[in-house]
């Protein structure tokens, strides 16, 4: 469906006179589905959730509300739409030399979980929307690697749901994690009086890791461990 046109209409000439162009707005780029989704993506990434309303998006968008309506739903199909637009995978770059399975998931979960952080908001959204086209396309794409590296049917459903847990609870735990270095120690610390009580915690020095990278590779590792097919 074409979008209407904005901007005031001609006012009828007179006899002998041409009519008065129609004055646009602003000169702004025309409005279209993929502008629109962008400058979602943006007013989400700047306020937020709870930040994202039709009014606030026609206003960056230099358009009228109701013009919004020609390319979406309401605010529901907005929140798809950008949500998808974040978690595209534009696939693993070429390697040298052929890259096995393992390889693959760890590029495709990785790539998964830096988008997420990019964009905080997704990671809340994402468990309340329909999944999309991009997202489905994620998870075929690991369960088609699984499956092709030996990993039983019985079993794909299973390895599928602990992978996507294991990105979604690492994202989600970065992202809301804000204690300063200050606060860390000052944590450990109190756990330092505690350690009749907490002993492994404390010796482990829980408190002060912070290596979210490092932890979240290495638990893909001992997922990958145990989806390994056995020999």
């Amino acid at each position: 469906m074409a979008a209407k046109r904005s901007g005031a209409q001609s006012k009828r000439a007179r006899p002998g006179e041409l009519p008065r162009p129609v004055q646009e707005p602003r000169n702004e780029p025309p409005l279209s589905l993929e502008r629109i989704v962008v400058t979602a993506v943006e007013l989400l990434d700047a306020q937020g959730i709870d930040g994202l309303t039709m009014r606030r998006l026609a206003e960056r968008l230099g358009s009228g509300v109701m013009s919004l309506y020609w390319h979406v739903d309401n605010k529901e199909d907005v929140f798809d739409l950008a949500l998808d637009k974040v978690l595209e995978y534009r696939g693993a770059p070429e390697a040298t030399e052929p890259r096995d399975w393992r390889a693959e998931v760890i590029h495709v979960l990785e790539d998964w979980r830096t988008s997420m952080l990019r964009h905080p908001w997704s990671a809340s959204l994402l468990p309340r929307r329909a999944l999309g086209p991009n997202i489905l396309g994620r998870l075929e794409l690991l369960s088609r690697t699984l499956s092709e590296a030996g990993v039983a049917d019985a079993d794909l459903n299973v390895a599928i749901w602990s992978l996507w847990n294991h990105v979604m609870g690492s994202t989600i735990t970065r992202a809301s994690f804000e204690l300063s270095d200050d606060d860390r120690a000052a944590a450990q610390q109190r756990l330092t009086g505690l350690s009749e009580r907490y002993p492994t915690i404390e010796r482990s020095r829980l408190l002060l890791d912070s290596d979210w990278d490092g932890t979240f590779r290495q638990g893909l590792d001992f997922l990958l461990d145990g989806l390994a097919p056995r020999q």
